[in-house]
């Protein structure tokens, strides 16, 4: 494992040529920041030239211990093969998911650990997390995000040795025993309201009423300011929904933008029929929350191996929420082992006992050892 804190094309380039001279060095695993130097036009013809295989992607920021920072990279080297499947055209509902996963994981695969990258733009999200949970079950353990930009524009995020996609998912197999925790921190502040119309990340109407004024008369009075076109994601990133599960948790959705309509538009399918709660949350329950994923991570991890770092994937609006105070959250899990990742638009886990879901504003720890 190393790092390229430079965020240049050079420095990248120089990263992952060194990792993969390294004779034990199976596979690549690449997490990199959205303000690096990663136009296309340059990446697409090295990493074609990098000489074992190599996935991953672009992310909002990384994480490397009690840091975060949105230009640079992390290269994790793999001593054990990897088994890589890539589902494209995810957000096309002609193009069926289910025969594009089939041989994704071994029936016999003992400790597999799936990593999940996908375009967080994509709008099939939710169904290729079904599809991955009816093909597989919880068999084993899932860990994994979205890749992207703050801009908010879907474009080239995923990496593969024949160039970056989009549009597109990665599933990486590796035999990585792990323990995965999931935890959020966001409390429930409304009544259940039903999806009464929506169409994939958008919601259309709340209880047959515009979305936006479902949302305005909960939320403005809480939070003591206007809910506004040109400033949603102010007052949106402090009041999430949260779709309700059979066992009572809530799953949260991101709302990023109000469009000219009134709809509402998240990170992640929001199918209709559903009841959402609107939520609410401090600084100190959110980090709290990350420090019950480490907790979890640490009692579901397998006995007779040792862990040898982990792996954070958290979500970049709970670090633009919470601010100065996101580095006291990433210190809040570290217990002295290596710690990498990335924050990311959705998170994607489970583990190995629960209904593997498509979360936002959560915290997900993977306790990982290598051997």
């Amino acid at each position: 494992m190393d790092i390229d804190r430079s965020g240049t094309f050079e420095g990248l380039r120089d990263l992952l040529q060194r990792i993969a001279a390294h004779p034990e060095v199976s596979t690549l695993i690449v997490l990199a920041g959205d303000d690096s130097d990663l136009a296309p036009e340059l990446i697409n013809p090295m990493l074609g030239t990098i000489p074992k295989p190599l996935y991953g992607g672009v992310f909002p920021e990384v994480v490397v211990g009690h840091e975060h920072f949105s230009r640079g990279a992390i290269v994790i080297g793999s001593r054990r093969p990897a088994h890589a499947t890539m589902v494209r055209d995810l957000s096309d509902t002609g193009v069926p998911i289910a025969p594009q996963i089939e041989h994704a994981l071994a029936p016999d695969a003992a400790n597999a650990l799936m990593l999940v990258f996908v375009d967080g733009f994509a709008t099939r999200i939710a169904a290729l997390v079904r599809a991955l949970f009816e093909e597989f079950g919880v068999e084993n353990n899932y860990i994994g995000g979205g890749a992207g930009s703050l801009s908010m524009q879907q474009k080239p995020c995923l990496f593969t040795n024949g160039g970056m996609l989009q549009d597109a998912a990665i599933l990486l197999r590796l035999e990585w025993p792990s323990g995965i925790g999931v935890s959020h921190g966001w409390d429930v502040i409304s009544e259940p309201l039903i999806v009464t119309s929506a169409q994939h990340t958008t919601i259309k109407t709340l209880n047959y009423e515009p979305a936006i004024d479902v949302y305005r008369r909960i939320v403005e009075p809480v939070a003591e300011e206007p809910v506004r076109a040109d400033a949603f994601f102010d007052v949106a990133k402090a009041h999430p929904f949260g779709i309700r599960r059979l066992d009572s948790d809530v799953i949260v959705r991101d709302p990023l933008v109000l469009t000219p309509e009134g709809h509402l538009v998240c990170v992640g399918e929001v199918p209709e029929g559903a009841f959402v709660h609107i939520l609410r949350g401090d600084a100190e329950s959110l980090i709290a929350a990350a420090r019950r994923a480490g907790e979890l991570a640490q009692q579901s991890f397998p006995a007779g191996h040792t862990p040898r770092f982990r792996l954070l994937i958290d979500c970049i609006s709970r670090s633009l929420f919470l601010g100065d105070r996101f580095t006291t959250e990433l210190a809040a899990i570290d217990d002295g082992l290596p710690m990498v990742g990335a924050l990311t638009i959705g998170e994607i886990a489970n583990s190995g006992r629960e209904f593997l879901e498509f979360y936002n504003k959560t915290a997900v720890v993977g306790l990982i050892a290598t051997s």
